[in-house]
């Protein structure tokens, strides 16, 4: 069985920098046109400038003759103006504007502290721009349980900032939750959407502890119970325009995911069309793949789609124990396993 994608792109990655960006950017280039960029880099992307730079460095790093498009993000603080909001939108290579609360994952200390105290003007110049804010849903409370951080989020930041600035874009990020899908189809469609990430809609929490603390199954948000992977597998495989392809494929260093306090954080960019194809096929529905792949991300942050394509074939391989380079070893979601189908340029 064969399957003809348009090209799909990757509407959340992470691409480090340095060695770790030579050594990963590949795999996303081969399979994406374009992606939209991380900026909790360290120190975070928070200004214009930075973010042309980062730009710069990636497409350094694309492989030669490569057409792979970094679309660059803005990292939101305390102190972002309204002017560095219109500056981004002028520069042409940034396309969305990221919130972490402070605290909340990796290379997130320099997160928002207070939204609606500090950030209000700069969210209003992003209405005017059209420019998408994109959402780490979870709380950083420590008093509140980490499996209800994104519930919790919801309740008490994204549904009010929703009905403050109904007019502004928002991409809730890697959604967890049942509660999370429900939010996402109460809104105005156009205006409130979600990534979905491969280890969410195929994991459930019990895959942290089987056999062992599995570190390589590790990252934030957490994974839950399966009532809610099975609450997102029905909302992206029905069809629905809200839902689109947000890998937060998040590298690191085999030693820093396998020590006392190891990393959040899951690659997987090498394998995860064929983890998207397992998912509609097992749903029934590999006539709706496309859209949630290729059709959606596009759509909603008023791009164009891709004119080239891709092929996905029914035929068996086994994924790479680990991927070794000079610094190191990055273990790939589903390490060692043999998974059914397998994508490739046409």
């Amino acid at each position: 069985m064969e399957l003809t994608l348009v090209q799909p792109d990757d509407w959340h990655l992470h691409l480090r920098e340095g060695e770790l960006l030579q050594a990963v950017v590949y795999h996303s280039a081969n399979h994406f046109g374009r992606a939209i960029v991380m900026p909790n880099l360290k120190p975070p992307v928070t200004t214009t400038a930075a973010a042309v730079a980062y730009g710069e460095s990636i497409l350094k790093a694309v492989p030669a003759g490569s057409s792979f498009n970094p679309l660059m993000t803005l990292y939101l603080t305390d102190t972002t103006s309204p002017d560095e909001i219109k500056l981004a939108r002028r520069s042409g290579v940034i396309f969305a504007v990221k919130l972490y609360p402070a605290g909340a994952t990796t290379n997130s200390q320099d997160g928002v502290t207070d939204l609606f105290g500090k950030c209000l003007p700069v969210l209003e110049e992003m209405v005017e721009q059209n420019m998408p804010l994109l959402v780490h849903g979870e709380v950083t409370d420590p008093n509140v349980d980490v499996f209800d951080h994104e519930k919790v989020f919801i309740d008490t930041v994204l549904r009010p900032l929703t009905q403050k600035l109904p007019k502004l874009k928002v991409v809730m990020e890697h959604i967890t939750t049942m509660d999370a899908v429900r939010f996402v189809e109460s809104c105005e469609e156009g205006f409130v959407a979600a990534t979905v990430t491969p280890q969410h809609l195929l994991l459930n929490r019990n895959a942290l502890f089987q056999g062992g603390l599995q570190p390589h199954n590790y990252c934030l948000p957490v994974l839950k119970r399966e009532i809610h992977r099975q609450a997102i597998v029905s909302a992206v495989t029905s069809g629905s325009k809200r839902f689109f392809l947000g890998t937060d494929s998040a590298p690191h260093e085999k030693r820093r995911k396998e020590c006392p306090c190891g990393c959040a954080g899951i690659y997987n960019a090498p394998v995860a069309l064929s983890l998207y194809a397992k998912v509609f096929e097992e749903a029934g529905a590999l006539d709706k793949l496309e859209a949630f792949t290729s059709l959606n991300g596009p759509d909603f942050y008023g791009l164009p789609r891709n004119s080239s394509k891709i092929k996905l074939v029914k035929t068996s391989w086994k994924v790479p124990d680990s991927y070794s380079f000079s610094f190191g070893n990055i273990i790939p979601m589903f390490a060692g396993e043999t998974l059914e189908w397998q994508a490739s340029s046409l």
